[in-house]
């Protein structure tokens, strides 16, 4: 009865839960429930007709394809990173959840080694990178009156070049969207031809590209978060100024031989490298596996 009390409280658990709550909650208009005027940094595709919140990296790219200085994502992304740090990431992003779901198909995973990791981690800021740098050009052409020609070179990837190609935006806007034209009126075999013959190569470029992040993922737990997110890349950023940060008890830290934080850790944070008072990682998503995998309850929360 104890073992299975503990197995119901575990950590995990707790937080796979809330994940799914934030999921429904982020798309709650599918049971009527109207959106709210509220901005978040994490992935909440603008074209999904069941969003009830809003992307702030989204929306921040829109703001400057508007040439407005966008203020309110910017605030968003401070305010969140300062109280909660990447929090967000680990207990109420949708795509974090999917990421989750992923992680089970396979039992055993592909394991990336040390200096392959350090590689492929800066990737997410160098999408981080291309995206600002495009989304402030067109801002500033704009503004000097020659960002027309800029705007129609660019095409779709003008208005938000990153989730031009996002797969949650495939995921949870364009393929949803593309099932609802495809299924009204016509015969469903005649009108999906129609459909898929009409589609544009940019369409299967994004199909393609969440095909290789669904296999990345499975393969690789959090691949996304680690690797690719642009949203995490800038809330790493900022998650060295986060209040909420973790602390390892030294005392009752068996340091030598024991490794079980550092090895369950999904993000691959270095904690027994870390201060040991409070530690804040770029990298760290306050997951908590960490907490959960020390048997000598050696690690908990801190805040401030």
């Amino acid at each position: 009865m104890v073992s299975l009390k503990r197995l119901a409280l575990r950590i995990r658990t707790l937080r796979i839960a809330s994940l799914i709550v934030f999921f429904l909650l982020f798309n709650a208009i599918l049971f009527g429930v109207e959106p709210i005027s509220l901005i978040l940094p994490v992935l909440q595709s603008q074209g999904n007709p069941a969003e009830t919140i809003g992307d702030a990296f989204a929306i921040m790219q829109h703001m400057l394809w508007e040439t407005v200085f966008p203020w309110l994502p910017l605030a968003s992304f401070l305010i969140v990173a300062v109280l909660l740090g990447r929090a967000l990431c680990g207990w109420a992003c949708p795509f974090g959840l999917i990421q989750e779901m992923l992680g089970y198909v396979k039992r055993r995973h592909t394991e990336i080694s040390s200096r392959t990791h350090k590689d492929l981690i800066y990737v997410k800021y160098l999408i981080l990178g291309v995206t600002l740098f495009i989304s402030v050009a067109i801002s500033i052409t704009v503004v000097s009156g020659t960002g027309r020609a800029y705007k129609e070179a660019l095409g779709v990837f003008a208005q938000a070049p990153f989730n031009a190609l996002s797969p949650h935006d495939t995921l949870f806007a364009t393929i949803p969207s593309l099932a609802s034209k495809t299924y009204s009126g016509l015969p469903p075999y005649d009108n999906l031809l129609g459909a898929l013959g009409a589609l544009s190569p940019v369409f299967w470029t994004r199909l393609f590209i969440l095909a290789l992040v669904i296999a990345f993922a499975v393969y690789t737990p959090r691949s996304w978060c680690l690797y690719i997110c642009p949203v995490g890349a800038l809330m790493a950023l900022l998650n060295r100024f986060s209040f909420l940060g973790l602390k390892r008890d030294v005392v009752r830290c068996t340091k030598e031989g024991c490794r079980n934080c550092v090895d369950k850790c999904p993000m691959k944070v270095p904690i027994l490298d870390l201060p040991w008072e409070k530690f804040t990682h770029p990298e760290c998503i306050y997951c908590l596996e960490c907490v959960d995998a020390c048997s000598a309850k050696a690690l908990k929360p801190k805040f401030p």
